[in-house]
């Protein structure tokens, strides 16, 4: 056998197969990036829409001014008769500055997306009273606003204005999207008792209320994991069947009973809340008497959550 067949054996050279699955590993790198921007794109351009959707025909017939530029837009069209479209395009020239300065290019770009998309949507959506109650209309559009600054917040992007200002808080203060918009929307709920009456600036903020339940409950609440503590004399037989058909993680921690001083291992287990179900029939299959604690968790970082198995 000559050398550059022994080489090939060994894998030192590689052979046809797998020089060509080499070359194909850019070119999928590549499709694979792609796809998921246009992804992230295709999400940002449908907040943007849900958020002109909801100023145009849900919040601003009302006279709701539920805070940020488009807030500040419905205040001054009716003030001074300003384009709302044109108060959203300066407003959102001046926070693009400030998001290229404390939070760096690709939030810059990712919001210049939606500061430059949000006045044009404004513009074409036509503003039409869809709901006549007022407080139908604010429930329906605060909750909808929230869930798209939400997913605008998770894809790094925002639709400008003061939804630049809680991400740079966050990032300087660790503070919460959804409290820093709160905080940045009450200067202009103030001015919807200068410019409408009691009852728009209280619908006003129930609107900001509802906004940042919902932006919480999407940060926090809409994938929360069971964690749960299981003290059995089958712990073996339990954690085998969770390894291998729910496939999560067991820790064993060594315990010991307060009263007969016995030595026990407890089991601890992270897991999705589809799943706890089965952790139930796999933990009462082995051992009805066994005693767990179940706490439910609002995030888990870490493989098999945050990340694939085997992606690190």
């Amino acid at each position: 056998m000559d050398t550059k067949k022994r080489s090939r054996l060994r894998g030192d050279i590689p052979t046809t197969e797998q020089s060509g699955e080499r070359g194909k590993a850019p070119f999928l790198d590549k499709k694979h990036k792609y796809i998921a921007q246009a992804k992230r794109l295709s999400y940002i351009i449908l907040c943007i829409v849900l958020i002109a959707f909801c100023v145009n025909m849900l919040l601003g017939p009302h006279n709701i001014a539920a805070g940020g530029i488009t807030g500040l837009a419905i205040i001054l069209e009716q003030w001074f008769g300003l384009s709302r479209s044109g108060v959203i395009y300066v407003g959102n020239a001046l926070v693009l500055a400030a998001a290229f300065v404390f939070l760096g290019k690709e939030i810059f770009f990712n919001t210049l997306i939606g500061a430059l998309l949000l006045p044009l949507f404004i513009s074409i959506i036509p503003q039409y009273r869809l709901v006549n109650d007022t407080m139908l209309s604010m429930l329906i559009g605060s909750a909808i606003f929230g869930i798209a600054v939400s997913i605008l917040y998770r894809n790094k992007a925002s639709s400008g204005g003061t939804a630049i200002p809680p991400l740079i808080l966050q990032k300087r203060f660790n503070l919460s999207p959804s409290i820093g918009l709160f905080i940045t929307d009450g200067f202009v709920v103030i001015l919807c008792l200068f410019v409408f009456d009691v009852d728009s600036f209280f619908f006003a903020i129930s609107s900001i209320f509802i906004t940042m339940a919902t932006m919480n409950y999407i940060e926090n609440g809409i994938n929360k994991k069971k964690m749960v503590y299981i003290i059995s004399d089958f712990h073996k037989e339990i954690t085998s069947e969770i390894l291998h058909d729910i496939e999560r993680g067991v820790t064993l921690i060594p315990c010991i009973g307060a009263f007969e001083q016995n030595q026990r291992q407890m089991l601890l287990v992270t897991l999705n809340s589809k799943n706890y179900q089965q952790l139930l029939a796999i933990v009462n299959k082995y051992d009805k008497e066994a005693f767990m604690i179940t706490d439910t968790v609002s995030d888990v970082h870490g493989e098999g959550f945050t990340y694939e198995s085997g992606s690190v």
